[in-house]
């Protein structure tokens, strides 16, 4: 059970770092200073906005940054721009939806079936050696409709999700993602979810949405 929410900038319910949400995951104390990563300019970044006055892109700049090359497919430019790069990556296309998910997600997709299942994990990281491990799910639909309809459920505290492929295929001990940091995105009729989880240092829930967010944005 989760132990609280918060309303983030964008006005959307969160559930609060430690309590226990959608699936599992790894984040970066990297993040708190992403305007010194690439850009010049060792602006430290803690509490979603940039410190020193100002100087410097907030998170929300480097996150919108990121997210106009993720829309387009490339995800070497999107993570460029938020001063990471992804270091590792595994797949696994297809499967079962309904045997991938838990929850109140699993009994949607009992009544409405899913055309396809994708799921990666990744490493990205930053200059510094901090890293992070993104999930992230793809669940296709026959139609928009089934599609936005599911997409309004999985964004919802408490409903369930896609289990994250296991972190020991890349070579990391197991992770638990706690649905805090959260991404998702809809394009015609697939949706993607992803989740991302603190690995070493502090990191707000701000900060450590951006990553989640923009890596809902990349194309299967």
């Amino acid at each position: 059970m989760r132990l609280g929410f918060y309303t983030d900038d964008r006005g959307r319910v969160r559930p609060v770092a430690g309590g226990g949400g959608r699936s599992r995951t790894v984040l970066l104390a990297g993040l708190i200073a992403l305007s010194a990563v690439g850009y010049g300019g060792a602006v430290g970044l803690g509490a979603g906005g940039a410190a020193g006055g100002g100087a410097g892109p907030s998170v929300a700049d480097r996150r919108d940054e990121g997210a106009e090359p993720a829309g387009r497919g490339d995800a070497e430019g999107a993570w460029r721009r938020m001063g990471l790069r992804e270091l590792r990556r595994t797949a696994e296309p297809g499967g079962s939806c309904v045997d991938a998910a838990f929850g109140a997600v699993r009994e949607f997709l009992r009544r409405h079936a899913c055309t396809s299942l994708d799921r990666a994990l990744l490493v990205v990281g930053d200059d510094a050696g901090n890293s992070a491990v993104v999930a992230v799910a793809r669940v296709g639909f026959a139609s928009r409709g089934d599609a936005r309809e599911f997409r309004d459920l999985v964004d919802a505290p408490g409903t369930g999700g896609v289990e994250a492929l296991a972190a020991g295929r890349l070579g990391l001990p197991d992770v638990a993602f706690t649905g805090a940091n959260y991404g998702s995105g809809r394009v015609r009729t697939a949706v993607a979810v992803a989740e991302a989880e603190v690995a070493t240092g502090y990191v707000t829930p701000e900060v450590l949405d951006a990553p989640a967010e923009v890596a809902a944005r990349l194309p299967g």
